[in-house]
């Protein structure tokens, strides 16, 4: 007898369990060392933001891998750089301008965002991620901020946004992601 397949709810719910699960476990065994591909970030983030441009990195949150060293290195090249603020349930995100001295505070769901700093839109974005495939489906936390900030950003700049993903390689699924 096969089974029926779950409702996508309950599908994402399963597959993002098995997620935190796999990232717990990398986000352990990295330690305090920066993540390995810090490089091949800065390099996707250079082939993807024009010259000048500015790009949206995140500062992580529980055990998301941490941008912060791409962050600071663009940075040092002069690339402007700015971090998603959430603004209520529902909204696409803003985005606060970051340095590496810059002074956070607390933001929602426990996100440090920078307590000044000028308002910028991004050209490019890295995005975190609960899972992703081999499709390069992304599986967030669930509550569409992401797709509903790129569908923003896409409409605002005539076409669609680079967005990067940035994860621990045990955070791929070997299974395709539920989709819609």
């Amino acid at each position: 007898m096969t089974s029926a397949p779950l409702p996508l709810a309950a599908a994402k719910a399963d597959a993002r369990r098995a997620a935190f699960a796999r990232r717990r476990e990398a986000h352990a065994a990295l330690g305090p060392a920066p993540a390995p591909a810090t490089g091949t970030l800065i390099q996707a983030i250079r082939d993807a933001l024009p010259e000048g441009g500015v790009v949206s990195g995140f500062l992580p949150i529980r055990t998301e891998i941490d941008p912060r060293p791409a962050m600071a290195a663009l940075h040092a090249e002069g690339v402007r750089i700015c971090v998603p603020v959430v603004r209520g349930e529902g909204l696409a995100l803003a985005f606060r301008e970051w340095t590496p001295d810059a002074a956070l505070e607390a933001g929602p769901f426990g996100a440090q965002v920078p307590a000044a700093g000028a308002w910028l839109t991004p050209e490019a974005v890295i995005a975190p991620l609960v899972a992703y495939d081999d499709a390069r489906m992304r599986l967030g936390y669930g509550g569409g901020f992401y797709d509903r900030t790129l569908a923003a950003l896409a409409e605002a700049a005539g076409a669609p946004v680079p967005a990067i993903g940035f994860a621990f390689s045990a955070q791929r699924s070997t299974v395709p992601l539920p989709s819609e």
